[in-house]
């Protein structure tokens, strides 16, 4: 896929090149100003006549006629400057642009993209991430033509210099940290008949035995035996059996350190008797969505293989109504031994977490970090660019702020008031009641769940609002969009204890 060269021969057959450029209020210079002088002045015209813009994300397409070994040349506009966010935007549109082109050879001559802030490395990591990531396609169920697709195959980045094995290795990261999203892209977009708890488990041993990873896979008799009331009660009307899966990475000597990764896999969502409405039914297969952030971040990891120890674990069944299924004023054990009043059935996730949270504590978990599409009233807060988080450790916040920032995925945080823990603990019945009300509805669902964090660190991050997307961007379709499992990734490959 990736080939690095430390020259680029002008005047050898290329299919396509690629080179990114500046604004600039003088001459053409460095590589711009050799093509230029190949083609007797014919780019600086261009530029004259505004037939070539060097504003951000503009790409100008041009045709050598035979004159140069190059077919084609891209010309890239980068503006005045290129930070890391614009660079992944740049490349997004710029491999859309040469995909829908339905070109398979590209060679970028990278240096032209490095600024004094945007280096070599950076630049590299931001075009194989990019790359991965804008030329996702949505694996869907259509009749296909018979005509053959055709997908860029090789991309050889060219640099001035000899530091061949570094732009190869921020390559290799990048393209790691584009894949581990697609996949979680997939998952999210898939149909819920086909991708059940059993099929969600199935695909988690198939993540741990390519990455050596340990699993478990509780079913629901051993559910049952250790008191995991919680997540059977939302079981309670499927036909589909509940899953509560485990993968354990060690990346050091001792289990310890262990950073404990759940993840919401409820595969479809009703609401129970507590029924969403028509329009807002439509979609609920994404309700899995911190599942599959969860799995994509695993996948990273095992491609990367940091210094540092995760275990991550995922609660997962569909809820469903029948003659079984659970309902208001009900009161149900968790695993962690607390009682439940149950106001509302569609506040599901939060009891599936709260099992899955104190599971990841009973494999070891030092630190939580809990991801799912919990609540529609983060949407209502924060929108749909901006994920919801809250937690009871400022050090470790910190850590998954700077990861977000660094993976350009915005969260925002919420409070926790001890007012907040009074109306989650105030029910006449149970020890908690799953739904206070629908004021603050996004800080009552993650008030809930600290209640089993207790006093392990812990942050909680909704994406009910970034989870999808309804447009088409430089950087992928509409639909799932694979949030977090960069973040998450990036979170636990520069952790630090603090010690």
């Amino acid at each position: 896929m990736f080939k690095v060269h430390n020259k680029l021969e002008l005047n050898k057959m290329n299919e396509t090149l690629i080179i990114g450029m500046f604004q600039q209020n003088r001459k053409l210079s460095g590589l711009a100003a050799e093509l230029d002088q190949l083609l007797d002045g014919q780019i600086t015209e261009l530029m004259k006549e505004g037939d070539l813009s060097t504003k951000q994300k503009s790409i100008t397409k041009l045709h050598t006629l035979g004159r140069l070994g190059i077919k084609r040349i891209f010309f890239v506009g980068l503006g005045k400057e290129l930070t890391f966010a614009d660079g992944r935007e740049v490349f997004g549109k710029l491999f859309k642009t040469v995909q829908q082109a339905k070109l398979q050879d590209v060679t970028i001559a990278l240096d032209t993209f490095v600024t004094e802030d945007f280096d070599r490395s950076e630049a590299a990591y931001t075009l194989a991430e990019a790359f991965a990531l804008s030329t996702y396609k949505i694996v869907d169920y259509k009749q296909k033509s018979n005509e053959p697709e055709k997908n860029i195959e090789t991309i050889n980045v060219v640099i001035d210099g000899e530091e061949l094995d570094e732009i190869k290795t921020a390559l290799e990261v990048g393209y790691a940290f584009g894949n581990g999203t697609n996949s979680a892209r997939t998952l999210t977009n898939m149909p819920p008949n086909l991708l059940t708890a059993t099929e969600l488990a199935n695909y988690a041993i198939e993540l741990a035995n390519k990455y050596q990873f340990e699993y478990e896979v509780l079913e629901k008799e051993e559910m049952e035996r250790l008191g995991m009331g919680a997540l059977l009660a939302v079981n309670q009307g499927s036909e589909e059996p509940p899953k509560m899966i485990v993968l354990k990475y060690q990346g050091k000597d001792d289990w310890t350190d262990v950073i404990g990764l759940v993840g919401k896999g409820i595969t479809y969502d009703t609401g129970g008797y507590s029924i969403k409405p028509k329009a807002g039914i439509v979609g609920m297969k994404t309700d899995m969505g911190g599942a599959a952030a969860v799995l994509g971040a695993m996948e990273i990891i095992g491609e990367i293989r940091p210094e540092q120890n995760v275990v991550a674990v995922i609660p997962s069944t569909d809820n469903m109504i029948s003659g079984k299924a659970f309902k208001p004023d009900d009161v149900i054990v968790s695993l962690s031994g607390k009682t439940i009043e149950v106001l509302n059935t569609d506040a599901e996730g939060r009891l599936a977490l709260a099992d899955g949270i104190t599971y990841a504590k009973h494999h070891g978990a030092n630190y939580l970090v809990d991801v799912s599409t919990l609540t529609g009233g983060v949407i209502i807060a924060l929108g749909n660019d901006t994920t919801g988080a809250m937690t009871n450790n400022e050090q470790l916040f910190e850590q998954v702020l700077q990861a977000s920032h660094e993976c350009v995925e915005p969260i925002w945080r919420l409070p926790i008031t001890e007012k907040d823990k009074k109306r989650v603990r105030n029910s006449k019945m149970a020890d908690l009641n799953n739904s206070p009300g629908r004021e603050g509805h996004a800080i009552m669902a993650g008030t809930f769940l600290g209640e089993f964090a207790e006093n392990t660190p812990w942050v909680h991050l909704d994406i009910a609002g970034t989870a999808t997307t309804s447009k088409e961007t430089d950087l992928g379709p509409s639909g799932a969009t694979g949030v977090m499992a960069r973040t998450l990734a990036a979170f636990v490959e520069r952790f630090e204890t603090g010690e």
